[in-house]
């Protein structure tokens, strides 16, 4: 593997969501799990990320006060605009 195959930590957080879907391609798959072998910070992250989407996986709307609820909105309806 050639130092342009290696993926470096910033690329492994841009790519992890498309890793956890399976979006990957076999060679940006391979590359990534590659990087674990040797990151303990990006190990760290991919572990925490599971068990955020895990977590909030299981919240419904009902579980959310409202004005935690209408918080998120907001903020998810600014992000659309400046998308």
């Amino acid at each position: 593997m050639g130092d342009t195959d290696v993926m470096n930590c910033q690329e492994f957080v841009e790519l992890v969501t498309d890793y956890l879907e399976g979006a990957l391609s076999p060679a940006d798959q391979a590359r990534f799990e590659a990087h674990l072998d040797y990151c303990d910070p990006c190990i760290v992250y991919i572990e925490e990320m599971r068990l955020t989407i895990g977590a909030v996986g299981r919240l419904s709307e009902r579980d959310l006060a409202p004005a935690a609820r209408d918080q998120l909105l907001a903020a998810f309806r600014d992000w659309k605009r400046t998308a």
